[in-house]
């Protein structure tokens, strides 16, 4: 009979809770009438102080990037270098992210030092950059190492990134995750 007012309390204390602008401290305090209020000041003088409990804000999961096979096997995921949008290859086989050199120019990359870098198809001559803001999925890094390199068909997610994350693999999906 009397459970409309009861649900729309509970909704409103929900609501209420859920506010980002709600107080560090909660009052529960009971009026004269019995009827239990709910405050961030202290109960009144005319009313009775049930409890008090302070806020806790909750941890916030851990974010974790799915990812699911490719028919040939592989494992794509969006990314941004600088602010260049792309889409990386997850190679656990290459020992750092690699990118192709017009991506690289795009993203305003200067080649540093050039280096000998060993691919499928043999020795290729590349160049050391550094990329400040690096993205993939949910995670973003600051001053990534990377070579750029001439020829390469695709951006690769190397072991330089991918060994600072948990990496799980399961029936065609690969689980990135903060360590």
């Amino acid at each position: 009979m009397h459970k409309l007012p009861f649900y729309c309390l509970n909704l409103l204390l929900m609501l209420w809770f859920s506010h980002p602008a709600w107080a560090d401290k909660i009052y529960k305090c009971k009026d004269q009438k019995g009827i239990l209020i709910y405050s961030s000041s202290p109960c009144p003088n005319d009313a009775e102080a049930i409890s008090d409990w302070t806020v806790t804000t909750k941890a916030r999961p851990p974010e974790i990037l799915n990812l699911v096979q490719d028919g040939s096997g592989h494992y794509s995921v969006p990314g941004q270098v600088n602010d260049q949008t792309l889409s990386f290859i997850v190679d656990t086989g290459a020992s750092m992210v690699s990118l192709p050199e017009q991506v690289a120019r795009a993203a305003n990359l200067t080649c540093g030092e050039k280096v000998n870098i060993q691919t499928a198809n043999g020795t290729a001559e590349a160049c050391r950059v550094v990329i400040p803001n690096f993205k993939f999925g949910p995670f973003t890094l600051k001053d990534v190492a990377a070579v750029a390199a001439p020829n390469l068909a695709m951006p690769l997610l190397g072991m330089n990134v991918l060994q600072q994350f948990k990496i799980a693999q399961d029936k065609g999906e690969m689980h990135i995750s903060a360590r």
